[in-house]
């Protein structure tokens, strides 16, 4: 059987070998640099909840654009079909006339309950005025989204051929 020859490690001096497991086991950090990563996490959240306020802001603003939209395409959709009504019944379309906030006529009403329907609490107004050969006819729609907003408006010109 072989022995094994063992060959004696050199001894350090007691307060060396204290130094050198010291630096094996926590590495030195540079003076002045305690804290830092911390500090950069900090700026690093900072940063990334700033961003997130501002696409949160864009989101509301994005909304209440579409909101404004959808209800100027009601107004829109709403005046082109009295348009379309009134062109059927040319020989009565004196009869569709209504002022803002006063009682719309028999002729008018059910086009008046369908706005109100669509677009809650809007103000209507037609105004039917006859030309040589031709009737001007002006639809206007108002309406607030929400309260505290300014009136939003939607006016409309057409000329009937008698």
């Amino acid at each position: 059987m072989k022995t094994a020859i063992r060959i004696p490690r050199p001894r350090l001096r007691a307060p060396l070998q204290a130094a050198v497991r010291a630096r094996i086991q926590a590495p030195r950090q540079p003076a002045g640099q305690h804290g830092i990563a911390l500090l950069e996490a900090l700026l690093a959240i900072l940063i990334l909840g700033i961003g997130l306020l501002g696409t949160i802001g864009l989101q509301a603003r994005a909304y209440s654009a579409l909101s404004d939209a959808s209800q100027r395409a009601e107004a829109t959709m709403a005046s082109e079909k009295l348009l379309g009504v009134m062109n059927a019944d040319v020989a009565n379309v004196l009869n569709y006339g209504v002022e803002e906030g006063a009682e719309p006529t028999e002729a008018l009403q059910p086009w008046v309950d369908e706005t109100l329907r669509y677009i809650p609490g809007a103000l209507l107004a037609v105004q039917v005025t006859p030309e040589a050969r031709r009737v001007r006819v002006d639809i206007s729609i108002r309406w607030k989204r929400k309260a505290g907003d300014d009136m939003n408006q939607q006016q409309v010109t057409s000329y009937i051929a008698n």
